[in-house]
């Protein structure tokens, strides 16, 4: 079963339970995923769908940031439901251990020994985690391991 069909299951599911919050989370998710699929022109492959997913989850998670600091503690908790709905679809995050493994790699394999080399080795780094790690996290861990 595709990513897709069963982000259609989970909705009928939501839906016949009258969950609402989660109807209106998937709803939301539907919506950029066809968004994307009429972009391209086809419909999309799982690993395109999880970007997707991974795009709504940053911007539910930015907005998150400017409810609490303006002060809408009601909406920061609807966009958390959200993010939290959003989470099923997302492969399971790596640990800060499995990253730094990775980033370590990823140095020896790119030759990269100054902060000037951030840019490649962050390209590099993301090629390897696609939707396995938030790209905010990764660059901070590259920063600590070129010493920038």
């Amino acid at each position: 079963m595709s990513l897709q069909q069963t982000i259609e299951r989970d909705y009928k599911q939501a839906f016949k339970a009258n969950d609402r919050a989660v109807v209106s989370a998937l709803r939301m998710l539907k919506s950029a995923i066809k968004n994307r699929e009429i972009d391209v022109g086809r419909e999309l492959t799982d690993e395109e769908t999880v970007e997707v997913v991974s795009r709504e989850t940053k911007r539910r998670r930015e907005a998150v940031t400017q409810y609490q600091a303006g002060g809408r503690a009601d909406l920061a908790a609807h966009e958390q439901t959200d993010i939290n709905v959003y989470g099923r679809y997302r492969p399971a995050q790596l640990s800060e251990t499995e990253l730094l493994a990775i980033i370590k790699e990823t140095v020896a394999a790119v030759g990269a020994t100054s902060p000037s080399d951030l840019g490649k080795l962050m390209g590099a780094v993301m090629a390897k985690v696609k939707g396995r790690a938030d790209g905010t996290a990764v660059r901070a861990a590259v920063r600590r391991a070129l010493g920038a």
